[in-house]
């Protein structure tokens, strides 16, 4: 059928006239001119219009279909129906003045409905009148459809719909208006917002320092100036700004609260939290720990962080105190002073736009983008947002769905076996719900938390980068959205070494949608948004505040090429002076083999050719069986196997994808000398960290992301029989880009000389039994 259709539409347009071509590609019909009338005599018809309408009714049209209808008629029909739609306005009288106006769209959309159905079935799915009419059908309908979401979207739809039409994305109009900046004012007896400290006020100097065009433009060629200090705690800080001013401090032996400038909650509510942190004697006035206090000094001085010695073991709970205490501390003060401008306009009656001062908003809401890992780091921070915003046992605040909240990213203490046996760091890092796949919004106002508050109505933005780029999307997708970071003040960034275990792409993919321009307003008042939002500086004025548990490249690209922050950077470069090869416990000859590569991007050839033609040989022999070959990247990893593959060697492999009957198989087999080589990931040492029994020979195909991992693995080699010890063997490949990990493998001072000589390096380490 459609072959011969295709055939009889081409016979029929050679035929036509130029005219009559015109015509077809202008209305998308012949003219009823040139209608071509059957050879066969067909009885005249009569068709009879009603007197009361202009118009033919579709049922009127179905009825009437087997009658064939000259082409006058039909496309008079078309027209007629089409001036229908667009002419036809709903006129409510006075019977019908009880139908509500949901209750009207929707029988006109099922009505639309029935006649896109009609009109599909009576003409020529060729035809360009057809589908134009079908479109404009189909595009009413779409209308109709926007304007009951819009209604939902006020309040007047079902409560548990999604604002973003996903069941992760949550409305809560009966909180709507309690909520709301725009409605509400600033309360000077709540004690919870009071007026802001207009004196030396970091927060105020850092919103209302102005930006020049000539700076903005200077900033892509300018140089970055660096400066070095040494801190009592942090140690080794570098100072960096690629503005003209680079501000550098110094801190003070002894801190006063009130110089910090928190908001009143903030000033009694902190030392209570922070409690569990403070030790020696009561005397001591200082509410932070030595480091927090320098943290904090640098938060409050709203200069980008880069902190890379944040672990979970250690430090990694007193650093979580002091950013939520910095986070909270920028929200209050941000919707205090919306509040109080609220209340001076209210009270002065001046209309929108007459007065600059009031510029004190962005172009959405949110203003604090919190990533963590685990859904346990997004329960933790809001717990402490609780705990800081409380104050006195007596007065406990307000915390809308928290009982939903605690379901969702609490964790059940019988889901975890008993009997597994992990380090220590291992335990502090996968404690409590490990779900890496989440997004919540917290909303703040007047003593009172909202939790899964839509995205556009929070301050706050808990997220992981799985979460953050199942709703930003990729380029393409009908369905995505990010306009809700483009206001971001504040981005904190906790434990960055996990992300490389996880995903990194989505962290840049991230970093890449960060302090755009909206596509939409989503309903701001422009006259109350700052001048160098609307310029689209924002990432200029954004303070990222980076925390991890390591000094590697990708971190530093990040924090190097997205944080340019007007106030300048910070970042903590401490140099490890010993590596973690002191902490290998078994005898073992540790051999450097050093490659040479011109760039970073040709060190990943480099180093498989030289591992194939050099490293590889030296263990082809059935003497060197039982080699474990680590393999840190995943890209790695399947090339490497590709090529075992290829070369049909005798090896088995453990990744993380593999299932638990493969892992166990790999592992037996390995043990048994049944296959010669393992390959292992690095992802799958750190989400299991399984011990591998039968090691002789080990391979660092790169240095581990995590320098304790050297000496975990060097610790497996244990002796199932006596005399092996002579015949083990350690060989590791590093170029000169893995300066970083050699420094923490080795320490700094025998790293730097390995750099220099480009000879290998035979290393023996007498382990203590």
């Amino acid at each position: 059928m459609g072959k011969r259709g295709s055939r009889s539409q081409s016979q029929l347009l050679s035929t036509l006239t130029k005219k009559q071509k015109k015509h077809l590609r202008d209305f998308g019909e012949e003219h009823p001119f040139y209608d071509r009338v059957s050879r066969k005599e067909a009885k005249p018809q009569i068709c009879q219009l009603s007197e009361s309408s202009d118009t033919l009714d579709s049922e009127s049209e179905a009825e009437s279909e087997p009658e064939q209808l000259s082409g006058y008629h039909k496309l008079l029909t078309t027209l007629k129906d089409v001036y229908e739609i667009i002419d036809e306005e709903p006129e409510m009288s006075g019977e019908d003045g009880d139908v509500s106006v949901e209750e009207e769209m929707a029988a006109e959309s099922a009505e639309m409905q029935e006649r896109i159905k009609i009109h599909s079935s009576e003409r020529p799915p060729g035809s360009a009148a057809a589908s134009r009419h079908l479109h404009h059908l189909q595009s009413k309908i779409a209308d109709m459809a926007l304007y009951t979401d819009s209604q939902e979207k006020d309040g007047e739809g079902p409560p548990g719909k999604s604002q973003e039409g996903s069941p992760e994305e949550f409305t809560d109009a009966k909180h709507e208006s309690l909520f709301s900046l725009e409605t509400n004012f600033l309360k000077e007896e709540s004690g919870g917002n009071c007026s802001l400290k207009v004196l030396q006020d970091p927060f105020l100097q850092h919103v209302n320092r102005e930006l020049r065009e000539k700076e903005v433009q200077a900033v892509a060629t300018n140089p970055k100036t660096t400066h070095q200090l040494k801190w009592p705690t942090l140690g080794q800080l570098v100072f960096s700004s690629k503005f003209q001013k680079l501000e550098t401090f110094k801190p003070p032996k002894d801190i006063d609260v009130k110089s910090l400038h928190l908001q009143k909650p903030l000033e009694s509510t902190w030392t209570k939290t922070n409690i569990q942190f403070l030790s020696g004697p009561k005397k001591s006035s200082s509410p932070f720990t030595p480091l927090q206090k320098e943290l904090f000094l640098i938060m409050n001085s709203y200069q980008d962080l880069f902190y890379s010695e944040r672990t979970a073991l250690k430090n990694g709970e007193e650093i979580r105190h002091v950013y939520c205490l910095h986070a909270i501390n920028h929200v209050l003060k941000a919707n205090a002073r919306v509040l109080g401008n609220n209340s001076r306009r209210r009270s002065q009656k001046l209309g929108v736009g007459d007065d600059d001062d009031f510029r004190d908003q962005g172009l959405t809401r949110p203003k604090v983008l919190v990533v963590v890992p685990f859904r346990e780091a997004a329960l933790r921070v809001v717990q402490l947002f609780i705990s800081l915003l409380e104050g006195d046992s007596k007065k406990k605040i307000i915390v809308s769905n928290k009982k939903r909240f605690k379901g969702e990213y609490g964790s059940d203490p019988e889901e975890r076996p008993p009997n597994l046996k992990r380090p220590e760091d291992y335990e502090a890092v996968f404690v409590g719900n490990i779900d890496d796949h989440f997004r919540i919004g917290v909303a703040i106002l007047q003593r009172s938390i909202r939790l899964y508050a839509p995205f556009y109505s929070s301050d706050i933005l808990i997220a992981s980068p799985l979460g953050l780029r199942t709703i930003i999307g990729a380029e393409g997708e009908k369905k995505r959205d990010f306009d809700f970071l483009s206001s971001i003040e504040l981005l904190i960034i906790d434990q960055a070494d996990i992300y490389l275990m996880q995903n990194w792409e989505h962290v840049l993919h991230l970093m890449n949608h960060m302090n755009l321009l909206p596509l939409d307003s989503h309903g701001v008042d422009f006259s109350r948004v700052r001048m160098w939002s609307l310029n689209n500086w924002s990432k200029y004025y954004r303070q990222t505040l980076l925390f991890g548990a390591v000094q590697d490249a990708q971190i530093n690209s990040l924090f190097n090429k997205h944080c340019i922050n007007l106030q300048g950077q910070v970042a903590v470069r401490n140099v490890p002076m010993t590596g973690s090869i002191s902490h290998v416990l078994v005898q073992l000859p540790h051999v450097f083999q050093r490659m040479e590569a011109e760039n970073l991007a040709s060190a990943i050839d480099v180093r498989f050719s030289f591992f194939v033609n050099k490293i590889l040989p030296q263990y082809r022999d059935a003497v060197m069986s039982h080699t474990l070959i680590y393999v840190p990247s995943y890209f790695d990893f399947v090339r490497l196997r590709n090529y075992f593959k290829k070369e049909e060697l005798n090896f088995t492999h453990i990744c993380e994808y593999a299932k638990k009957s493969g892992i166990s198989r790999a592992r037996q087999f390995f043990l048994q000398g049944e296959k010669q080589f393992l390959l292992l990931t690095e992802r799958f040492h750190f989400y299991k960290r399984y011990t591998i029994k039968g090691i002789r020979n080990l391979i660092f195909y790169e240095l581990p992301t995590y320098p304790h991992f050297y000496s975990e693995i060097c610790n497996m080699l244990k002796a199932t029989n006596r005399g092996e010890e002579a015949t083990w063997t350690c060989t590791v490949l590093y170029s000169k880009y893995d300066a970083q990990r050699l420094a923490a493998v080795v320490g700094v001072e025998r790293a730097a000389q390995m750099l220099q000589s480009k000879k290998s390096i035979h290393l023996f380490i007498t382990g203590e039994k």
